[in-house]
């Protein structure tokens, strides 16, 4: 029996091409990845409804730095470098390939479904990254793609492929049914790199701070961000649940920043300790706060001590990322 390892991201597509090889006769199991930008819990539950074993990969920081920060082939729409990022799955997938003996790969990518990371010139670009172009199948528009080494060589039977092509999610839908799938998660991207919001932030952390890492990255998750200077920035807490995640993931180089006895958001600083934008930090943070509008309030910055006067929040928000 074939045995293959396929990329497992738990949509229903892949869900589907795990399904539709495991109908053809083959052994399947599947691998998923973990980064800043998209976690593995989707692919683990919809792997559990329908008894695929997974294998989780943490390439946080790798994939930040080959992959997201300087793509071969660049961005989608926003800050996804699909592409580069399908093609260094498949590299990663590969190297388990090798070690635990399976035959190929596969995922759930449907010709045609997304216009810019998946029509023929972009899967065939992926499948070169990979470095193993001659070991990947895509099951589900098997049948609208040239025939790969292992259906010509009758590893997999072609015939008990599929041949689903373009945007529509209907033939998908009656193949969930006729393959008993009930539960699948409806069809969203999953992926922070795909999110205007997140993107902007994150196109400004690396503009300003190149060298940035993963612990930098979960920040922009959380809180207001706010760009000071070209040096410096500011991230603010909504309310105090927000506050303690701040507090959690606060860099080293941040300083705290907190209104004194006044209930307001903590704050942290990030850049050099330029006086100006010390105190500017000091007014914003004390303008989300409670203290009243125009009276002056005493605000700790790291160890330093600010009396300033709360910036309106009105003028914050040109400043926000």
């Amino acid at each position: 029996m074939a045995k293959a390892l396929g990329l497992f991201s738990g949509g229903l597509d892949s869900m589907l091409a795990a399904l539709v090889l495991r109908r053809a006769g083959v052994e399947v199991e599947g691998v998923t990845f973990a980064t800043p930008f998209f976690g593995a819990q989707r692919a683990q539950i919809s792997a559990a409804h329908i008894g695929l074993a997974l294998s989780v990969l943490e390439v946080g920081p790798e994939h930040l730095e080959n992959v997201v920060k300087a793509p071969r082939y660049g961005y989608g729409s926003n800050m996804n470098p699909c592409i580069d990022c399908h093609g260094y799955m498949y590299r990663k997938a590969g190297s388990l390939m090798d070690a635990h003996g399976f035959d190929f790969l596969f995922s759930g990518e449907v010709l045609g479904q997304r216009p810019m990371s998946q029509n023929r010139q972009a899967l065939g670009l992926v499948a070169k990254l990979s470095g193993r172009p001659q070991s990947i199948l895509r099951p589900l528009s098997a049948l609208v793609l040239e025939p790969t080494p292992m259906e010509e060589t009758g590893l997999v039977e072609r015939e008990k492929l599929t041949g689903l092509s373009g945007r529509s999610r209907k033939p998908q839908m009656e193949l969930a049914r006729q393959l008993g799938v009930t539960d699948y998660p409806a069809p969203a991207g999953g992926c922070l790199l795909t999110e205007p919001g997140f993107s902007h932030r994150l196109k400004d952390l690396l503009q300003h701070t190149p060298q940035a890492g993963v612990e930098m990255v979960e920040l922009l998750k959380h809180g207001r961000h706010l760009r000071l200077s070209p040096q410096a920035k500011l991230v603010v807490g909504r309310n105090q649940g927000e506050n303690g995640i701040l507090e959690s993931l606060a860099p080293d180089e941040a300083l705290r920043i907190i209104a004194q006895g006044v209930p307001g958001p903590l704050g942290l600083y990030i850049g050099p300790s330029a006086r100006a934008d010390l105190e500017l930090a000091a007014q914003i943070v004390a303008g989300y706060g409670k203290a009243p509008a125009d009276q002056p309030v005493e605000v700790m910055v790291g160890q330093e001590s600010f009396t300033v006067v709360p910036l309106p929040r009105r003028q914050a928000h040109g400043m926000l990322l």
